[in-house]
């Protein structure tokens, strides 16, 4: 018997839908929680092609969920461990490992080729620059995210608004999952949730996920949702940048202080607050670029909006990572 064959069954598959899913290339951004039940349905439902993009090494504190990975895998990189999983889950699914963050630099590359992206890093400078990159290239994409004991999922691009058309600005505050906490059965959930809007993209069904928010509440045991395929795309917003595409002109702003990163973003950066910025704050020189470095993106995006306040020019955000802490 078929592995397949339980899917092919359905009338929304059959050997025809199977074979398209066997020429399929996804590309999956992020291998953690969201990830992890992505990757195994992908796999398993014979998606031809995964690239598979994650920085990061399996860490202990996330094992819970992230059942993928065992306690002898710990320090080791995910990707790499993702792959070998599921090349012994199915081994006619081909999946590139790629041990290395997504990046304004990278993602144009990365998303050659592909017919869908799912963003499972579950952070903002990520997922705009992947909404950002999809919306040039017209690849559909699945977004997510999960916190405490809710979360949620939709497609956008690909004909669709993009994530910044249905969530224009960031919270003044976000919490993480190392801050906040989460159960492994709500990113289950959202990343289960996620792999069936990829499918039913490549597939072709109808309604399509594009356009779809499918909300998740665990504490009131609720789904909800909404479409949003008539959302304007913004008319201005700030871009992501690689922190190798930093200029010596430009104006270099490192947001973190010196206890938080003793080496600042550039040699020429200056340190400055987010609360630094605004009437009487600093500008840079007419023409320059203002570039705004912090952990996450969050605070950089702050700061973005009280210069944008003063400054008419061009604004460029930087994600460096590397901490813990919301940033």
């Amino acid at each position: 018997m078929s592995r397949y064959a339980r899917q092919e069954v359905l009338v929304e598959v059959g050997p025809e839908g199977q074979a398209r899913l066997g020429r399929a290339h996804a590309l999956v951004v992020g291998a953690g929680g969201l990830g992890v039940p992505v990757l195994q349905y992908l796999a398993g439902a014979g998606v031809g092609r995964i690239t598979l993009v994650d920085p990061d090494v399996v860490s202990v504190s996330n094992l819970h969920r992230q059942p993928l990975y065992a306690m002898a895998d710990a320090r080791r990189p995910k990707a790499v461990v993702a792959a070998e999983r599921l090349a012994a889950l199915n081994p006619e699914c081909e999946v590139v490992p790629v041990a290395a963050p997504l990046d304004p630099a990278n993602a144009a590359g990365l998303l050659a080729g592909v017919d869908v992206a799912l963003d499972c890093a579950d952070s903002f400078a990520a997922a705009y620059t992947l909404s950002d990159s999809c919306h040039a290239a017209g690849v559909p994409l699945i977004s997510a995210s999960a916190l405490g004991l809710a979360g949620y999922a939709g497609g956008f691009c690909g004909g669709a608004p993009s994530l910044r058309a249905v969530f224009p600005d960031l919270p003044e505050r976000a919490a993480t999952c190392a801050s906040a906490g989460v159960l492994g059965p709500v990113v289950g959930v959202m990343g289960a949730l996620q792999a069936q809007m990829a499918l039913a993209v490549l597939l072709g069904l109808a309604p399509s996920p594009l356009g779809q928010i499918v909300s998740f509440d665990a504490g009131r045991w609720r789904f909800g949702g909404f479409r949003f395929d008539a959302a304007s795309e913004p008319a201005e917003g700030w871009a992501f940048l690689a922190p190798g595409d930093i200029a010596e002109a430009d104006f270099t702003v490192d947001l973190r202080g010196v206890a938080e990163a003793p080496v600042p973003a550039t040699p020429w950066a200056r340190r400055l607050a987010v609360e630094d910025f605004g009437p009487g704050g600093p500008t840079p020189e007419p023409g320059q670029r203002a570039v705004l470095c912090c952990r996450s993106g969050l605070r950089s995006w702050r700061a973005a909006h009280r210069l944008s306040e003063t400054w008419e020019g061009e604004i460029a955000l930087v994600a460096l990572g590397d901490m813990e802490d919301d940033g």
